[in-house]
């Protein structure tokens, strides 16, 4: 029997989920099953309506080798695990003439523990160790939880987070989880054998296609102990997010309480000695933190160094004095140690981290104002790290929606430690980038509306005729409104003055949760949703709920946020443009994200509207206009009005 075809394999794949084969879909199998066969690198733009899930995913099961597929939401892992994947094993199969296995896999905290189930947790001194299940109110929402997820516990399969329906918090869901650091480990475990996390693990290590998550694909690079299983492919979807993604899993952060609460595990475990000195240099970090204003620390206070040094020094006497004391009053001490020890190791490793200086480092205070100061510390940039860990061994394909900024990959590629595409050299990954474009026509659909008669937005105060403004466009839209806001402050604002000025309903991220506003957001076409960074990025609103998507400013960084302005910085003392590589690139990424919210079919239309002048009339505006969708352009206020109520009342018929 001859190998099927790349296309006949595509053709089935597209039936089997009921969807329309696209030219750029093809495009993009062809490409991606280059790199697989040339173990090459591949960056692949593919906007909204591709169908790039089968685009990746045909092509690699077509060549047989193991593959890990990293995503950044959970939405798009269910999606591929729940939908993609078994329709398009199905049709492939009498293709093929094999069954590709699939798995899951996510952190250890994702999965429920039985042992921490069953035994209860580990608490501090004063608390005493308790039956969670025992002394959380059942009246209590926390009790509630926590007797729903025990009853859960038996019928789960997975003991997966994301099953368990309706969720619970964060704080509930730590009663019955560990961390890595904190497991006992299945062989010393008296629940090994019944292990969820152990479960996925191994399903993982038979799979042919193993889907997981960018923070665990991070963790993999980082900390040396491979968790993901030995693969030929690593196919990075929503690639736009793994650079903050993997910032985010090499952060480490101190806080007084995070201090306070591994003086009380350590306290029973260790000698009295060894105990006084850690909880003394935890008092002594409690001062400094006191003091603590936001903001970079371009050099390690004195005072901040004295306290991170105690802190460390008597953190590393806990660890060598753990396995040596036995307490008898203590209950389950493999797991109360191996909880304390997670914890001092954290404070040890952070403390080290600081006191140690790196250049590459960037160390800064924090204020909160439920938790209070911390001090973190963060890689100046990851990309050196991108560079070692992800594309040697392996051949890696990027995908996203926006990946091409002001014309180009490069912008992307260099985040990710690649040199500028066809630049040669022995230890040089090599890559191509490829745009296949979009199923929809943006120039008929869309209207990019700058603003350019509005002030320059300064740095806080009212824009009373950016508010006037937006007010004008909403009601000539019917409503139907995304308002994508730079801050909450200022999404707050708008929704308050929008809610006094006009007689449509205005949801406000925060007041429900995310999922609850999007669903009436969706339900009700003269209904608006304004908020800020989650909706630019996690809105899919198809139809005429969502025909005008309003961003009051360019998003750009805050000049005062410690990481951004350190890497602006670094790039114009090695000689380039810190203002377009990190600020322009930062905001040219999250507009483009927000522009895709207007478009999500082919028969939707509306206006994306820009309410901040610098898009038409500053020097790099024309960089970020060329990185959102080729949307019909103007800055003419009357037009766009009319267009938007012609759209209204189009919508408005069809509706009736």
């Amino acid at each position: 029997m001859t190998k099927p075809s790349l296309p006949e394999l595509l053709h089935a794949a597209v039936t089997a989920v009921g969807g329309t084969e696209r030219p750029g879909q093809a495009a993009m199998a062809d490409a991606v099953a280059v790199a697989v066969d040339d173990h090459s690198h591949l960056l692949v733009q593919a906007g909204t309506g591709t169908g790039k899930s089968l685009g990746y995913l045909v092509p690699a099961l077509a060549h047989g080798e193991r593959v890990v597929v990293a995503t950044a939401t959970l939405a798009l892992q269910r999606q591929l695990v729940e939908r993609d994947l078994p329709r398009t094993v199905d049709a492939l199969h009498p293709l093929l003439r094999r069954r590709p296995q699939f798995a899951m896999l996510k952190g250890r905290s994702n999965y429920l523990c039985l042992h921490r189930l069953h035994e209860g947790v580990p608490q501090e001194e004063e608390e005493g160790l308790f039956d969670q299940f025992e002394a959380a109110a059942p009246s209590s929402k926390l009790g509630q939880d926590l007797l729903r997820m025990r009853e859960w516990s038996d019928e789960t399969e997975t003991g997966d987070r994301d099953d368990l329906t309706p969720g619970v918090s964060d704080r509930a869901w730590a009663q019955i989880s560990v961390s890595s650091r904190e497991c006992l480990g299945a062989s010393k475990c008296a629940y090994g054998a019944e292990c969820f996390a152990e479960q996925a693990r191994e399903r993982a290590k038979l799979a042919d296609v193993v889907v997981t998550n960018h923070a665990l694909l991070a963790i993999d690079a980082i900390e040396g102990a491979p968790v993901l299983p030995q693969h030929e492919v690593l196919i990075v979807d929503e690639a736009h997010e793994l650079v903050s993604r993997v910032t985010g899993v090499a952060t480490g952060e101190l806080t007084p309480g995070q201090v306070g609460r591994a003086v009380r595990r350590a306290a029973k475990l260790v000698n009295e000695k060894a105990a006084d000195a850690l909880q003394s240099a935890s008092e002594g970090f409690e001062r400094v933190m006191e003091l603590a204003l936001p903001g970079r620390l371009e050099e390690v206070p004195e005072d901040l160094g004295y306290a991170l040094m105690a802190l460390r020094d008597a953190a590393r006497t806990v660890i060598s004095a753990l396995g040596s004391t036995r307490d008898k009053s203590v209950q389950d001490e493999d797991a109360v140690r191996k909880q304390a020890l997670a914890s001092v190791e954290t404070i040890h490793g952070v403390a080290e981290r600081i006191t140690q200086g790196s250049e590459y480092d960037v160390v800064w205070y924090e204020r909160h104002e439920r938790f209070g100061a911390s001090v973190r510390v963060a890689p100046l940039s990851v990309s050196g790290l991108l560079r070692e860990k992800l594309f040697t061994d392996r051949s890696v394909v990027l995908t996203s929606a926006t990946l091409k900024l002001g014309g180009d990959f490069n912008g992307v590629g260099a985040s990710l430690g690649l040199a500028p595409e066809g630049t040669a050299g022995d230890d040089i990954p090599q890559w191509k980038g490829l745009d296949v474009g979009s199923p929809f026509d943006y120039p008929k659909q869309g209207i990019l509306y700058v603003a350019r008669h509005l002030a320059t937005p300064g740095r806080e105060g009212s824009r009373t005729d950016m508010l006037d403004e937006l007010a004008e466009l909403v009601e000539a839209a019917g409503g139907r409104t995304l308002g994508l806001f730079s801050s909450m402050r200022a999404a707050q604002s708008a929704a308050e003055e929008l809610r006094s000025r006009l007689d449509r309903p205005i949801l406000l991220q925060g007041e429900e949760t995310l999922g609850e506003l999007i669903k009436n957001f969706a339900a009700s076409p003269e209904t608006c949703l304004f908020g800020t960074l989650s909706l630019w990025q996690g809105v899919d609103v198809p139809g005429a709920s969502c025909q005008l998507v309003v961003m009051d400013r360019i998003p750009f960084p805050r000049p005062d946020d410690p990481l951004m302005s350190a890497r602006q910085k670094a790039v114009e003392e090695a000689g380039g443009n810190g203002f377009m590589a990190v600020a322009a690139t930062h905001a040219a990424l999250l507009m483009a994200q927000g522009a895709g919210r207007l478009v999500r079919a082919t028969g939707d239309k509306g206006v994306v509207a820009v309410l901040d002048p610098r898009l038409a009339n500053a020097r790099y505006g024309s960089y970020l206009r060329a990185s959102l969708p080729d949307f019909w352009y103007t800055t003419d206020r009357d037009q766009t009005r009319r267009s938007l109520a012609a759209i209204d009342a189009a919508a408005m018929a069809a509706e009736k």
